[in-house]
């Protein structure tokens, strides 16, 4: 009798959060999931012995993994939620009301009922953090730093760990000994991830199968311009061409899975699904003997509808000598499990999948085949949309199986090995996304982000392979192309554009541009002042009030007189939606004018005393229609001292340019040395830097404008 194996591939992902140069993690996301998912979802598998599955692990989630199983990840999100809360700041409050109830409110928050309280007080204070904080008090808050864990922790816990339980159980009103027991509960379960994917694999019940290292879309590495094949007339940047930088993304991860899994993978699941001819011929050079993708890419390989005789089916692609054995994931069904099962009941929502695929298996059945039906999916987001984590759903789907014999659930290796291969002689470039690359390449924002990060991988190669590169350290070079691997992963793209939405699309924008700017750090190179600047096309709010007079200030750094900046243009950026994990932002306020000959410009500090902020460094472009400068100035204990870091013009800023810190920071440049005419628009930005990072821009995105007088001759 015709059987049907279950090929189940679980793609187990985050981002890297961690900043190499600061060590400290961005966003906790690595962390949730690893108490969440990454454990059970393989541990579950104990109680359904004939349950066999792939689980799709990226290397740079690993990394990350580990670091929190010793106690090394530097989180400040797990931070706050261990501290004290009578010794919380009001900045530590307010980081703590703005990111604590991220989580499911139906499925997650509203199963504590205490949980669900403070939840409902979130949302009846409507964003006045200050009347929320008196009423939580400290108790308040310290229930919500412990809830806000909890209900993350994976149902095995939750169910069978008595120390969990009684947490879960108490609800309410803990101590400071329970927030404590909630801290090291959280290292205890990380540290189990790994080693039980080790020992399910060494038991042979689960294949262990990787995505290049930092998740990057590898087709778009190689040649950028490969998404014109997939999407005729999509508007590109310029042409990004690094097979080179493929080719380590694939072979670090292999090498790091084999050190820490002790046996080298010989399948992949490329970033997205994201394939093509040349992807496939350097993954099969580097060891990889399978790989996964969608059966969009099928449908259009095959110039027509991918159905269920296609799909149910594994592929031989062969090209000059290598062969790539591939799958393609059944899309319905994956998407069935990601976006609809989790409004159904759980019992009904098994057979439900169980159904449909005993109706498009019969198709195969009738004809004497075998059927392989491939469902791949992400491993970790969907549960928080289901009852208890997914749990029940998932074990009455492995109880049908096991109890059904024309059913087995199978790893790939083993679906390949019984089935046989259809050939194909090449493949259609795209992702598991409508089969092409829409989503990382071609929006604004996105082909923004690929220009930044070509001008950080030319520099690389300029320097490294240049004279200065003799003066580089090692590691340095090390740290500049690790940044650069990092830049390249696929999240960063994923947020930009307009397809995605999250609540931390700024904290994935900061994230990418700090990548790219260590990279410039290590090469020992000012970053480009372009990288202190959002790329998400979003509007920031602020006051701006444009100028109204001639001003004339005297530059002193103090705040001489009221009168004396009185008729400047304003700007005030608008601080509500807050720095990123808490971080007071440093500007107050940009005011700046001009006497029709020279430009002014004043920055307030946000600062406890004259001088506190000393060592940052304050980095202004005045552009006007011929000419355009980049002056910089560093904030002393006393004073400010300024330079002109680029030109357009021959003849180069000294003397013209004066600045001064003490309460406020003034600054003057002299317009005659840009040539123009008082009657054009002057345009200017400022940003703030410290130790070669941007700390925040003004504005935010644009120019600030002004005439700088009168119509009148400045020479």
């Amino acid at each position: 009798m015709p059987h049907t194996y279950l090929v189940f591939v679980w793609h187990m992902h985050q981002p890297f959060y961690k900043d190499l140069a600061t060590g400290e993690y961005q966003l906790p996301w690595t962390r949730m999931h690893a108490l969440k998912d990454y454990y059970g979802m393989v541990e579950m598998l104990e109680e359904f012995p004939s349950i066999r599955q792939t689980f799709n692990l990226v290397p740079s989630m690993m990394v990350q993994i580990e670091e929190y199983a010793k106690g090394e990840a530097l989180d400040p999100f797990l931070h706050r939620a261990l501290k004290p809360a009578e010794e919380l700041t009001d900045s530590e409050q307010e980081f703590i009301l703005k990111y604590f109830f991220q989580a499911n409110p139906s499925r997650m928050v509203y199963r504590y009922s205490r949980y669900g309280e403070l939840y409902d007080a979130w949302r009846a204070a409507e964003g006045n953090v200050e009347r929320l904080r008196r009423s939580l008090g400290a108790p308040g808050m310290r229930d919500l730093q412990v809830l806000s864990q909890l209900a993350w922790f994976d149902e095995i816990f939750q169910e069978n760990d008595p120390e969990v339980r009684q947490l879960n159980e108490k609800g309410r009103d803990f101590t400071l000994e329970d927030q404590a027991l909630m801290g090291r509960k959280q290292l205890e379960i990380i540290g189990h991830v790994l080693p039980a994917y080790r020992r399910m694999a060494l038991k042979g019940q689960v294949e262990l199968s990787v995505t290049p290292y930092y998740h990057p879309i590898l087709p778009l590495l190689c040649d950028s311009n490969i998404a014109l094949q997939s999407h005729p007339g999509v508007p590109l940047p310029r042409r990004f061409q690094y097979p080179g930088d493929a080719r380590l993304q694939v072979h670090k991860a292999l090498d790091y899975a084999e050190e820490k899994l002790g046996f080298r993978p010989q399948g992949m699941w490329p970033s997205e699904g994201s394939v093509s001819d040349e992807v496939l011929a350097l993954a099969y050079d580097e060891g990889v003997r399978w790989m996964a993708t969608d059966n969009g890419v099928l449908g259009a390989t095959l110039s027509s509808l991918a159905g269920v005789r296609e799909t149910y089916r594994p592929y031989v692609w062969k090209q000059d000598g290598r062969e790539m054995r591939m799958i393609f994931r059944d899309h319905f069904l994956s998407d069935l499990i990601g976006f609809v099962y989790s409004r159904m009941d759980a019992r009904a929502a098994a057979h439900h999948f169980l159904d449909r695929i005993r109706e498009n298996a019969r198709v195969l059945h009738n004809e004497g085949r075998d059927a392989m039906v491939p469902v791949i999916l992400d491993g970790e987001n969907a549960w928080e949309h289901f009852d208890h984590n997914g749990r029940p759903f998932l074990k009455e789907l492995y109880r049908l199986i096991s109890e059904d014999p024309g059913l087995s659930a199978v790893t790939v290796s083993e679906a390949l090995e019984r089935i046989p291969a259809t050939e194909l002689p090449r493949i259609h470039p795209g992702s598991w996304i409508n089969a092409n690359y829409d989503i990382w390449i071609g929006a604004e924002e996105d082909n923004q982000a690929w220009e930044y990060l070509l001008d950080a991988r030319q520099t690389y190669d300029r320097v490294v392979n240049g004279p200065e590169g003799a003066a580089l350290s090692e590691a340095g070079k090390a740290m500049a192309l690790e940044e650069l691997l990092i830049a390249e992963g696929s999240d960063w793209c994923w947020w930009y554009g307009p397809q995605h939405h999250s609540e931390n699309r700024p904290e994935f924008d900061k994230l990418f541009r700090d990548h790219l700017a260590h990279v410039y750090r290590a090469l020992e190179l000012s970053p480009p002042e372009h990288l202190s600047r959002t790329i998400l096309r979003i509007a920031t709010p602020a006051y701006q009030q444009p100028p109204s007079g001639l001003i004339s200030p005297r530059i002193d750094g103090e705040i001489s007189s009221y009168f004396e900046w009185m008729g400047s243009g304003i700007y005030s950026p608008d601080h509500r939606q807050g720095a990123m994990h808490g971080r007071d932002n440093a500007v107050r306020e940009v005011r700046y004018g001009s006497d029709g000959q020279k430009l002014f410009l004043r920055v307030d500090l946000e600062q406890q005393k004259p001088g506190a902020l000393a060592g940052l460094e304050v980095r202004v472009i005045v552009k006007s229609v011929r000419h355009e400068s980049e002056l910089h100035a560093t904030l002393l204990e006393n004073g400010a001292k300024g330079t002109v870091v680029r030109s357009t013009r021959k003849r180069t800023l000294g003397a013209e340019v004066s600045c001064a810190y003490s309460q406020i920071f003034e600054m003057s440049v002299d317009l005659l040395s840009m040539g123009g005419r008082s009657a054009e628009m002057i345009q200017l930005q400022m940003s703030l830097w410290r130790d070669g990072l941007p700390l925040e821009a003004a504005p935010a995105q644009g120019w600030l404008e002004l005439v700088p007088s009168e119509p009148s001759d400045w020479e």
